[in-house]
């Protein structure tokens, strides 16, 4: 055999093999794809539906609108540890709020110890907050007279309808090596305008 016929055989089974392996794996892999493609076209999409969207909308902020509320809010002005002693805490009282376009007034925000009696109020007169707006009161550290179980009672108003602000307290220590810090939201005791002179 010639040098020129082993390199036409040579030739020969190279274009023998492409014809048998590279193409027919091609020619699958285009159905393939073409198959997807068409199965892909023939699924309608679905867009979130306005109730599910709705249904986010309530597991979060902000649930429905209100004109007017006043609020229970738990602070700890200490907790008990080790032996069930004291742990003085920092309090902070925050008021947010989450309309987007009106405002709100806090028309009270009042403190109160462990035996629910009130031990000073925290306005003067009544704090407006603009859209997205927040505010903080501070209750310090050394201040023991709130107990483990003292209390904010808070009253805001709006001029319309509105999302109801997010109220809630932050209990903070950084003393130690190892800080300590919490949260507690409010509560809700009523709906609508009414005046921090209503009974309880």
């Amino acid at each position: 055999m010639t040098e020129d016929q082993a390199e036409k055989i040579s030739r020969q089974i190279k274009l023998l093999i492409f014809l048998l392996v590279v193409v027919p794996i091609v020619l699958i892999v285009i159905f393939v794809e073409f198959r997807l493609r068409s199965i892909a076209g023939s699924i309608p999409y679905q867009t979130p539906s306005l109730r599910d969207e709705a249904r986010m909308e309530v597991d979060v902020l902000p649930w429905h609108p209100v004109q007017g509320q006043r609020l229970y809010v738990p602070a700890y002005s200490h907790v008990y540890h080790q032996k069930g002693e004291p742990y003085p805490l920092t309090v902070t009282l925050n008021i947010r709020n989450t309309d987007t376009a009106n405002e709100i007034a806090i028309t009270s925000a009042r403190y109160f110890d462990t035996a629910g009696k009130e031990l000073r109020s925290l306005l003067s007169k009544p704090l407006r907050l603009g859209p997205l707006a927040a505010t903080e009161f501070v209750i310090a550290r050394d201040d023991k007279s709130g107990g483990a179980g003292a209390s904010f009672i808070v009253e805001w108003q709006a001029g319309t309808k509105v999302t109801q602000p997010v109220v809630e307290t932050v209990m903070v220590d950084t003393t130690n090596t190892q800080g300590l810090s919490f949260i507690a939201p409010a509560v809700i005791l009523s709906e609508g305008v009414h005046s921090s002179d209503d009974a309880e």
